[in-house]
């Protein structure tokens, strides 16, 4: 009896790791993002290109400004409140996905308040979130910590920073970080 339960309790430990490392699929795998200017969904529709995963873009009801300055005093004055922006759009059915790739740019070296309303609208539990981030120069900032925080039942792994729309490189840094996100 005791061999019994000691094969079986192996036996389970093997396929919770295997479940654990599969291999994202198209099917299962939705892209989600934000983008004021068009660089992030750029970014993200090159990603669908290169997976075939689902795309998801985060839509305000009330957009900010089409003009830079103005944005940003908008997108701080939103994070100093902690503000949720309402989402004009909801993913039709969250559950059947495993893994979230999410675009964003970096505003204020930190996420834009609409990915934290997302965040905020749905169970991540036991997804993979896998973090790209556009930026001018200020990488990931502190943009994975706070998804982290909003998450905290999801495993957030192995985030691109890309600098602007990625320039000549784009291609092979998403193949790269593809691959070690398990695609």
């Amino acid at each position: 009896m005791k061999k019994t339960l000691a094969i079986l309790a192996a036996a389970l430990t093997v396929f919770a790791a295997s479940a654990a490392f599969a291999k994202p699929t198209p099917a299962k795998t939705l892209i989600a993002f934000y983008s004021w200017g068009g660089t992030t969904r750029g970014i993200a529709q090159e990603i669908a290109r290169k997976t075939g995963a689902d795309v998801f873009e985060i839509e305000l009801v009330k957009p900010y400004s089409d003009d830079y300055n103005t944005v940003l005093k908008e997108a701080q004055r939103d994070q100093r409140a902690a503000a949720r922006p309402a989402i004009k759009n909801k993913v039709a059915d969250m559950s059947k996905y495993d893994t979230i790739l999410l675009g964003y740019p970096n505003w204020w070296a930190s996420i834009p308040m609409p990915i934290a309303t997302f965040l905020e609208s749905y169970d991540f539990s036991g997804k993979v979130i896998s973090p790209f981030c556009s930026n001018g120069g200020g990488r990931l900032g502190q943009s994975v910590s706070a998804i982290t925080k909003l998450v905290p039942n999801a495993t957030v792994q192995h985030p691109l920073s890309i600098y602007y729309s990625g320039g000549d490189t784009l291609g092979r840094d998403l193949d790269a970080w593809l691959k070690k996100n398990g695609f």
